[in-house]
């Protein structure tokens, strides 16, 4: 399988940031927000604090007794026992699914310090590396990531705008890059299409059809 059939067959846009990835061992959750869905997870991985990353009643959706969440300090809310502390540069390994840390951060503008330590992920499941980038500008730490697929926001105004990122698809060049962060907020899903007409890597445009 490739890395464009297994977006299209394993990853489900949730909306927003919000992406559920169904493993062959694991389900694993990004950001879950406004779900409809409640597919079980088995790892919940929240990349900042805000409110549309962060929603504890979506997490407790998907939750079962044997669920791992993973976040930045500032992001355990009430999970308790359940939650892990991840840092930018630090790496979990949860089963089958290995969790890597990448700094997301803005560039030109306030609402997501580098200070927060917040982050983006690289999640390695079924052997494919999946990059999400969290709420992050064009950053030059993404010249050090390597994956297979890149989630990448296209809505502007709190992350990249569609031009910038798809400076920031060039940069990475994964096998395919799935657009996000648009519709919903900020950015219109139109912008998707603006993104896979300028990235210059392949795109898969998924449509948030499972929330």
């Amino acid at each position: 399988m490739d890395a464009a059939s297994f977006v299209k067959a394993k990853i489900t846009w949730l909306g927003h940031a919000s992406f559920r990835i169904d493993g062959s061992t694991a389900t694993v959750y990004i950001d879950p927000w406004k779900l409809k869905s409640s597919v079980p997870a088995d790892l919940v991985c929240i990349t900042h604090s805000h409110f549309d990353h962060l929603s504890e009643e979506d997490v407790e959706k998907v939750r079962k007794p044997t669920t791992v969440i993973v976040g930045p300090p500032d992001c355990n809310a009430g999970f308790g026992g359940a939650f892990r502390p991840i840092a930018p540069g630090q790496t979990l390994e949860i089963g089958d699914v290995k969790v890597e840390a990448v700094p997301a951060y803005n560039t030109d503008k306030d609402f997501h310090p580098k200070k927060k330590n917040w982050v983006g992920y690289i999640i390695t499941v079924d052997g494919f590396r999946i990059y999400h980038s969290g709420d992050s500008d064009v950053i030059p730490e993404m010249a050090n990531i390597c994956s297979h697929v890149a989630l990448l926001p296209v809505g502007g105004t709190y992350t990249m705008t569609v031009e910038q990122a798809s400076a920031a698809a060039k940069k990475l060049n994964p096998q395919v890059a799935v657009p996000m962060h648009c519709g919903d907020i900020v950015g219109s899903l139109t912008d998707r299409e603006t993104f896979k007409a300028g990235s210059g890597v392949p795109v898969v445009i998924l449509d948030p059809t499972d929330r």
